[in-house]
């Protein structure tokens, strides 16, 4: 396994310092994944710029948080996949639907399945979906800005996820009870 360096404010390059000190601010700490994209710090600030255009965008506080875990679990992704859990409970997401898309189950929500469906095509057509894709996102009360804005999703979670894997990102503790097995990639 390569090491990826865990920095801190103190060991962090200069152009990451202010980024974990938001982060520090507002969530309370400086997550794993943040310390150790701040190894790079243009990777850090793409990844946060991103997450904060990402928050801007038509989806409710629910779709936003069912994208950014479906996406995490569709990259098979063991840090995302709970970090995204956590904020799914926090926008009010229920247990079920959870859990539903964390073992790649269709949820019961018709438009929150579509919503997820088209997030799993996304990744694993890498884009190249068939217009009756498009038909049943839009169907189920989506736009075509809103297909457009999930590509933004697809950016922002290949970012994060794609540190998680090379650089086996650490579990912070809040994030333990929600862990996510390795391997439980889609077949």
């Amino acid at each position: 396994m390569a090491e990826f360096p865990l920095h801190t404010r103190a060991t962090a390059p200069f152009a990451a310092k202010p980024i974990l000190e938001e982060a520090s601010r507002t969530i309370g700490y400086v997550p794993n994944l943040v310390a150790q994209m701040a190894e790079a710090p243009a990777l850090l600030e793409g990844y946060a710029t991103l997450a904060a255009i990402f928050r801007k965008t038509d989806f409710t506080a629910r779709e936003r948080a069912l994208i950014l875990l479906a996406l995490s679990v569709e990259h098979d992704s063991h840090y995302c996949t709970p970090a995204h859990t956590v904020g799914a409970r926090d926008a009010a997401l229920d247990d079920g639907t959870i859990a539903d898309i964390r073992a790649r189950r269709p949820v019961a929500d018709a438009r929150l399945e579509a919503l997820r469906l088209f997030c799993v095509k996304m990744v694993r057509e890498r884009g190249f979906l068939a217009d009756a894709d498009i038909a049943a996102f839009e169907a189920a009360g989506f736009t075509r800005a809103n297909a457009l804005e999930i590509i933004l999703a697809v950016g922002l979670k290949t970012l994060s996820n794609y540190v998680n894997h090379i650089a086996e990102t650490p579990l912070d503790p809040p994030l333990v009870a929600d862990a996510f097995a390795a391997g439980q990639r889609a077949a």
